[in-house]
């Protein structure tokens, strides 16, 4: 039998790095679709979520454009920099006691092209982390949160992407 698998994986190593093809050029980065972004966008998103973090609603909103959409998974979405600062302001003084912001990983991305109907070209920042919240009910919730923010042309977030699990968030609303 180890002999058989010890043939299997020679040949697969064989026949995959026995390419007679030529390897496809690569076309210069400006004629890519997307490409690694600005670091200077990673920053901007990290500090506001420190400040989101801290309970500093409006360090958190600072970079927000006047006309910012805040969408989550559910479809559910504010409307206007004004509209989210006053969601989140609420929230953090009604509802959640604190919050923290841990494992997180933040990637700057730009788009030259649109991948799909509708998508904005420019600047985006993707973002992974383990959100942990405790609520003024004396619960609390840890989950695994992915948020997509895009940058208008003046560097200010225009549009949020937040992708969450409601079903901890309302066990742990729930007195």
């Amino acid at each position: 039998m180890k002999k058989v698998f010890g043939l299997l994986v020679c040949s697969a190593l064989f026949f995959a790095c026995n390419d007679s093809k030529a390897p496809a050029e690569t076309p210069p980065s400006s004629s890519k679709n997307y490409e690694l972004g600005d670091d200077k966008f990673v920053e901007i998103t990290k500090k506001a979520t420190a400040s989101l973090e801290h309970g500093d609603v409006d360090g958190w909103a600072a970079n927000y454009a006047d006309n910012a959409v805040y969408l989550w998974n559910n479809f559910d979405s504010l409307i206007g920099k004004a509209a989210i600062t006053d969601y989140w302001k609420k929230r953090r003084a009604d509802v959640i006691d604190s919050m923290s912001f841990t494992s997180q990983i933040w990637i700057p991305m730009k788009v030259n092209t649109p991948l799909t109907e509708g998508q904005a070209t420019g600047n985006y920042v993707l973002s992974w982390f383990v959100t942990y919240a405790k609520y003024k009910t004396g619960k609390s919730m840890k989950q695994r949160i992915h948020m997509v923010f895009h940058f208008n042309d003046n560097d200010k977030i225009d549009k949020v992407f937040q992708y969450l699990d409601r079903v901890p968030i309302n066990q742990a609303m729930t007195q």
